[in-house]
């Protein structure tokens, strides 16, 4: 929707497709995957639950390599690599407040 006001039609289109057919696939799909059905419970599992845990600290890892590589690639450009620099200050200082608050609540 952003891209399609910034004057980016075709991208508006093509991010709006895209996650019209992840919606749908998750909607046919959940009604008959017990996995789906276990991750997206108000309180899964043990199996589940660690499942989900994984999948999110990969998601956090790839999330991470990928803005600390963009933010090299803007520097070694010649520009500031600013608004990458923020992502992987903030993935920084967040993960240390977590290992922080989960040490001592654990």
């Amino acid at each position: 929707m952003a891209a399609t006001f910034g004057g980016r039609l075709a991208l508006g289109l093509v991010t709006f497709g895209i996650l019209a057919v992840c919606s749908l696939a998750l909607m046919l799909l959940g009604r008959r995957s017990e996995t789906y059905r276990g991750l997206t419970e108000k309180e899964p599992d043990e199996r589940f639950a660690r499942i989900a845990g994984r999948a999110w600290a990969g998601t956090g890892v790839v999330l991470t390599v990928g803005n600390l590589s963009a933010f090299i690639g803007d520097l070694a450009s010649g520009r500031s690599g600013d608004p990458y620099f923020w992502f992987v200050a903030t993935a920084a200082i967040t993960y240390v407040a977590f290992v922080v608050f989960w040490s001592r609540h654990t």
